[in-house]
């Protein structure tokens, strides 16, 4: 009937497929890069809001 490539040669080809990444030129981790940001930012965020709440009702 029809004959499919196991995943693993699918994968191996789409990735061989692929121009390597130039040196310096991108960050592998991007995604992990913003999340780590945001979630500092909202750590800063939420302290400064929690400090002038704190500081107006006392």
């Amino acid at each position: 009937m029809f004959y499919r490539k196991p995943l693993e040669e699918r994968i191996a080809e789409r990735v061989a497929a692929r121009k390597p990444l130039e040196e310096g030129k991108t960050f592998e981790h991007g995604p992990a890069k913003f999340v780590f940001v945001s979630l500092i930012v909202a750590v800063v965020v939420v302290h400064f809001v929690g400090l002038a709440i704190v500081m107006a009702f006392s």
